[in-house]
C-alpha cells in the first residue's frame, strides 16, 4: 500500500501528528499570511469591478436590442464553460499577458460576465410594464426610468448576480497561485508542496470566509439600497 500512495501516506502522518502549528500561524500572520489575503481581496475586487463595468452596460443594451441577446449570451457561456487551468494556460501564452495577477484578472472577469449580464437582463426584464408606462406618463425620459425606475426594481436580481460571480471568483482566484497571481491559493499551494497542513488548512478557511463575508456583506448592501424593503420587514 505505501508504494502506491507514498504522498498520501505521507502527509497522513502530519496530519496525524499534527494539524495545525498555531506557533507558525503567529510568526508568519504579517510576513505570509495577510499579505496572501489582502492579494486575494485585491484580485477578485478588481475583477468584480471590472466585469461589473462591462456586464452592467452590456445587459442594458441587450435588453433593449434583443436581437443582440443570443450571441452575447453564447459568448459569455462559451468563456464560463472553459476549465480554468485551460484558460491560465492560454492566457500566459499570450504577449503582454504572461503569468502573474494579469492573467487570473481576465480569466475572473471572463468567469462573471455570463451571470452578471443574465441577472441583469432577468431583473429589468421583472419590472412590471405598467410600472414603466406609469413613469412614462409622469415625463420621465428613457434614462430616468432606467436609473429611476428600473434598476431599483431590478436590484434584487442583480444584486443576486453579483453574490453568485462574487463566491465564484474568490473560489476560482485560489487557483491563480498556480501561475503565480497570488493570493490565498499560494498558501495551499506551498502547503500541498511541504506537506504542510497548517498552510492548506489557513489558506482554505481564510477563502471560505472571505467567501461568506463578502456574500453577507452584498446581502446587507441590497437591503441598505432599497429602503421600501426595510420598511416592509419592520411593518410585518
Amino acid at each position: 500500500m505505501e508504494s502506491i500512495f507514498p504522498a498520501g501516506f505521507a502527509l497522513l502522518q502530519p496530519l496525524g501528528s499534527r494539524i495545525m502549528d498555531w506557533g507558525w500561524v503567529r510568526e508568519n500572520l504579517t510576513e505570509d499570511i495577510l499579505p496572501a489575503l489582502i492579494g486575494h481581496v485585491y484580485l477578485s475586487g478588481v475583477s468584480l469591478a471590472i466585469a461589473l463595468a462591462v456586464s452592467l452596460p452590456t445587459g442594458v443594451f441587450v435588453a433593449r436590442h434583443r436581437k443582440a441577446y443570443p450571441p452575447v449570451m453564447f459568448l459569455a457561456g462559451l468563456l464560463f464553460t472553459i476549465p480554468s487551468l485551460a484558460l491560465f494556460a492560454i492566457l500566459v501564452t499570450v504577449p503582454g499577458i504572461g503569468i502573474g495577477p494579469n492573467a487570473v484578472i481576465i480569466a475572473l472577469v471572463a468567469y462573471s460576465i455570463l451571470v452578471l449580464v443574465r441577472n441583469t437582463v432577468a431583473g429589468l426584464d421583472s419590472v412590471p410594464p405598467e410600472t414603466i408606462d406609469a413613469a412614462r406618463g409622469m415625463g420621465l425620459t428613457s434614462r430616468q426610468i432606467l436609473f429611476k425606475v428600473e434598476l431599483p426594481l431590478a436590484l434584487p436580481v442583480i444584486v443576486a448576480g453579483v453574490r453568485i460571480a462574487t463566491v465564484t471568483v474568490i473560489g476560482i482566484a485560489t487557483i491563480g497561485a498556480y501561475i503565480a497571481g497570488g493570493g490565498l491559493g499560494q498558501l495551499i499551494f506551498d502547503g500541498i508542496d511541504r506537506l504542510f497542513p497548517t498552510m492548506i488548512i489557513t489558506g482554505a478557511v481564510l477563502a471560505t470566509a472571505l467567501a461568506v463575508a463578502a456574500d453577507v456583506g452584498l446581502l446587507l448592501l441590497e437591503r441598505r439600497l432599497r429602503p421600501w424593503a426595510r420598511r416592509a420587514g419592520g411593518q410585518g
